[in-house]
């Protein structure tokens, strides 16, 4: 059941004071004594009053204007993601801020900061988390009943979220390399700032546990989010290990520590996917383009925008309060030729995997075509 928002008339008769007197300390014009202002203010607080726009003063916001908060600006994921955001705001007449916190609380937090004070009306965030990251940000953003979706879940936090199944898509690229015949399966994990990071793993997890393979912590090679990140694990990774215990397969947090990964294998003299299979996830658009174009998952990153730019306005606009909603979507295993199925792999795995018929939301298995040269 809705919840009507508080109303300016609402906070006047709280402060026992006019709608005026009101407006003048919410756009800071006029002479309002200090004590006038205090009680208008914790009037505020205690109604979760959020003004619907500022006006009534000269330079007075004439735009709308919501924020984007990322994590990773050099992150080609992203910028599909911008996208989405974009094109739903200016369908409907706000201008988009993008700030990004590089994985930083403190950047994250005063990122925050920034945005409310650049007047936005609402705020889509990839947050940053682990068991250290103070989110308090979050819960007053939250306890002022300012509008935000997250593409990220905060455990404790009631706010509405996109994101897609991290768990099953991970656990759909392991069990593809399993079909393959792949028994030495290790996986490069990613950023401690991410709980995608954990869910993918754990992903990996049950891919493993379902079937004849046993998965251990040695079998997670902490990387993190960014090129250099693979590149590094892997030549330390892969430097140490016999070719006997060597895996034969590789999936990773994302498509960069999967193209770093690549560089590494090459520097060492190991083919990709002859001598290693590799699979990514996100499928940023540069990955048919490589001399091996690489297998992943595909995540719908401009449709996560649009959708959270849908809820956000939703929120933004609506006179009452909108309860939270969740929107997860699935994510694809693409099929390229940076995975390979061994030597007495079932031969329905050796095959060229069809297309399938099933919905995006099922989860499908597709092979990309391969480009004409030209």
């Amino acid at each position: 059941m809705k919840t009507q928002r508080a109303t300016i008339n609402d906070v006047a008769r709280q402060a026992g004071v006019s709608k005026a007197t009101v407006s003048a300390v919410l756009n800071d014009t006029g002479s309002v004594s200090g004590g006038t202002r205090d009680r208008v203010l914790a009037a505020i607080d205690v109604l979760n009053y959020r003004p619907t726009q500022l006006s009534g003063r000269a330079g007075a916001r004439k735009t709308k204007a919501i924020g984007l908060l990322i994590k990773e600006i050099d992150n080609p994921y992203y910028a599909e993601v911008v996208l989405g955001v974009r094109s739903h705001a200016i369908e409907n007449g706000y201008t988009l801020l993008v700030a990004s916190s590089e994985g930083e609380y403190d950047a994250e937090r005063r990122a925050v900061e920034l945005l409310q004070a650049k007047a936005v009306e609402g705020i889509v965030a990839t947050p940053v988390l682990d068991e250290h990251a103070d989110l308090s940000h979050f819960f007053e953003l939250k306890r002022r009943n300012f509008p935000f979706v997250l593409l990220e879940e905060v455990r404790g936090v009631p706010a509405s979220l996109v994101d897609v199944d991290n768990r099953a898509a991970s656990r759909r690229g392991v069990e593809y390399l399993i079909r393959l015949g792949h028994t030495r399966i290790v996986h490069f994990a990613g950023p401690a700032y991410s709980m995608h990071s954990q869910e993918r793993i754990d992903g990996v997890r049950q891919a493993c546990s379902a079937s004849h393979l046993i998965f251990t912590d040695d079998d997670i090679v902490p990387a993190g989010a960014h090129l250099a990140d693979g590149y590094r694990a892997a030549l330390t990774h892969f430097r140490k290990r016999p070719a006997a215990a060597r895996a034969t397969a590789v999936t990773c947090y994302n498509d960069l520590i999967a193209i770093g990964v690549c560089r590494a294998l090459a520097e060492l003299g190991l083919r990709v996917p002859e001598d290693v299979s590799i699979v990514g996830f996100d499928d940023i658009p540069m990955l048919e383009y490589l001399p091996v174009p690489l297998t992943t998952i595909r995540v719908p990153k401009f449709e996560m925008g649009k959708i959270s730019a849908q809820m956000l306005v939703r929120h933004i606009e609506s006179k009452a309060v909108v309860p939270p909603q969740k929107v997860v979507l699935a994510a694809d295993l693409i099929v390229r030729r940076s995975t390979r199925a061994l030597d007495g792999a079932p031969a329905v795995a050796r095959m060229e995997h069809p297309a399938d018929t099933a919905s995006a939301r099922s989860g499908r298995i597709t092979r990309s075509p391969r480009r004409a040269a030209p």
